[in-house]
């Protein structure tokens, strides 16, 4: 007996001690490279995001989002002018891991339970101004 109790309290004790790193406010703002692979294929976007305006450059097309924080590491995107119905449906967007120059994040539209995980780069801490082309 006393052995499973040394041995639970070394397990509590290393397992307690680990706690993931999320320095999520020093990704509020700047201007990031993103991929998410989706069936074994990469997708990489361009964006800045200011305190209230994230502009994303997905496959030579630029669009523009709202940016609501929920609490430090959770946002919600709603795009300014959206062109079908799926553009229409809000994003939630939760910071999951960070690093000192990239985030891990998981993202779905509001309501939806399906998921997809990414990786975000830290390319600027200054957003590149607005009509830009520098990516």
């Amino acid at each position: 007996m006393m052995r499973y109790i040394l041995f639970l309290s070394l397990f509590l004790l290393f397992t307690s001690c680990y706690q993931v790193e999320r320095n999520c406010i020093d990704f509020k703002t700047g201007t990031f490279k993103s991929t998410i692979t989706i069936d074994e294929i990469d997708y990489i976007s361009y964006f800045t995001r200011t305190n209230n305006l994230q502009i994303e450059t997905f496959e030579n097309k630029t669009d523009s989002s709202n940016v609501r924080w929920i609490n430090d590491c959770e946002v919600v995107f709603k795009t300014i002018n959206p062109k079908n119905m799926a553009e229409r449906k809000d994003i939630h967007l939760k910071i999951l891991t960070t690093t000192d120059s990239s985030y891990t994040f998981e993202y779905s539209y509001v309501g939806e339970a399906i998921k997809q995980k990414g990786i975000a780069y830290k390319k600027s801490s200054v957003p590149i101004a607005i009509g830009s082309s520098d990516q």
